[in-house]
């Protein structure tokens, strides 16, 4: 992930909620005979800007979920929402997919599907173009929509990094 420092530090004083993405039943076949696991990506985020994602194998089904809330708290991000959508657009890639994001006028809501659903709303992303390009594998979307969250900056955060006033970030 390529994050300009907006890694969480501390889980403790938010309300994080989860969403549960995919479940995947893993068969391993034994001289015994077959033995079946689960892996469950997992994304947590608290509506209000930090979201992360994890990935739980287990045995059972709630074990995995139960891990992949736990890996999801250890690799929280903070994003910017501006008025309920992003500052501008992004394209980001992880393994073969490939995800656009786009700001949207307030009202839209979100128009993305599946695993990148889960992500923008677990961000508190209430209006927001998205296209999914290339696989639709649950795994890399979610790491490629988080990736694309991740590498979004506010106008304040580029006026801070280039050393210049907000009003001359607009200007050009």
């Amino acid at each position: 992930m390529t994050g300009i420092n907006n890694r969480v530090k501390s889980t403790n004083d938010l309300e994080l909620k989860d969403r549960l993405v995919a479940i995947n039943r893993v068969t391993k076949v034994t001289k015994g005979g077959r033995a079946f696991s689960f892996a469950a990506i997992v994304v947590v985020g608290n509506e209000d800007g930090i979201v992360g994602w994890g990935l739980g194998k287990a045995s059972e089904v709630t074990a995995a979920i139960a891990k992949g809330v736990e890996a999801a708290k250890k690799n929280l991000i903070k994003v910017p929402v501006l008025k309920g959508t992003i500052p501008h657009a992004q394209l980001s890639k992880f393994g073969g997919a490939e995800v656009y994001l786009q700001p949207a006028s307030h009202g839209t809501g979100v128009k993305a599907g599946g695993a990148m659903r889960a992500v923008l709303e677990s961000v508190g992303i209430t209006d927001v173009l998205a296209k999914s390009k290339g696989s639709s594998n649950p795994h890399n979307l979610v790491k490629a929509t988080i990736e694309a969250l991740s590498e979004l900056r506010d106008a304040a955060t580029v006026a801070t990094n280039r050393g210049i006033t907000l009003e001359k970030v607009f200007k050009g």
